[in-house]
């Protein structure tokens, strides 16, 4: 009879691995066989992300029957304060990956009562997997990453996320064109979890967002924090898991100067 008890927490972070790894193999078997729909306006959704979704699935149920799990495709409104929650992305830049831009990502992260406890995001093209776990570091492939040093804005390349519909006047407007001009330079990749992943390693500075959800977020939050960055409510406030719109830096010093362009872009408007 299998046992109903979850692996100990050591052994949480080598599953979540092999959840995204799964994840990431679903989506690579659909390329150029999968039938795009929308879920809202500019919003898609493939049959490669259930697939993944449930290969996921599979591997943390085997070891986690007992624990909760959140997915975008599935759950609307998540619920994060149990004792073991596992959040889902199982595939964040669904509209690069319909149209074949090489950036798309699997991110599975687990909650212990509302705080991440380990999370990893794979970029399945690249092979190259984050992962994290809470009080002992972040790594890329097995490798220890760290944020980069930058402390200006002007000297810093900063990544942004935007809801599938994006309107104007809006303060996502506002604060962009504010980055804009204040930062080196700004990107709008197609996905808040691996711009996380880009932060934490040191290739992007900054990153922000005010349409994020959790299964968004989760994982890559981890990522930055232990890597040695900041990680915040894009106001300066605390980040809550439930409803993030957040902002990290790679540094203490960078990120007080971001959250104050922020909050004055927001107020401008």
């Amino acid at each position: 009879m299998r046992s109903t008890k979850g692996p100990k927490m050591v052994d949480y972070l080598p599953l979540c691995e092999r959840a995204v790894r799964a994840g990431g193999e679903a989506l690579l078997s659909w390329v150029g066989r999968f039938r795009a729909q929308e879920k809202g306006p500019s919003d898609l959704v493939t049959e490669a992300d259930w697939a993944s979704q449930e290969a996921i699935r599979r591997v943390l149920l085997a070891d986690c029957p007992d624990h909760r799990f959140v997915s975008e495709e599935t759950d609307p409104s998540p619920r994060l304060d149990d004792q073991y929650t596992w959040v889902i992305d199982p595939l964040d830049g669904t509209t690069n990956y319909v149209h074949g831009v090489p950036h798309y990502c699997v991110s599975v992260a687990l909650i212990e009562r509302g705080r991440p406890l380990v999370g990893a995001v794979l970029d399945p093209l690249g092979d190259e997997c984050f992962s994290a776990r809470r009080g002992s570091g972040a790594w890329l492939n097995g490798k220890l990453i760290r944020t980069s040093p930058v402390g200006d804005l002007a000297q810093a390349l900063v990544a942004a996320s935007f809801a599938a519909k994006v309107e104007a006047p809006s303060a996502e407007v506002d604060q962009f064109v504010a980055a804009l001009l204040a930062c080196q330079a700004v990107r709008r990749t197609g996905s808040a979890a691996l711009n996380l992943a880009y932060v934490a390693a040191g290739r992007f500075d900054a990153f922000w967002a005010l349409s994020t959800k959790a299964w968004d977020i989760a994982a890559g939050v981890l990522l930055v924090q232990e890597a040695g960055g900041v990680a915040t409510h894009w106001d300066g406030g605390p980040l809550d898991l439930q409803a993030p719109h957040p902002a990290v830096s790679s540094t203490q010093e960078l990120h007080e100067r971001f959250c104050e362009l922020l909050r004055a872009a927001a107020s401008s408007g």
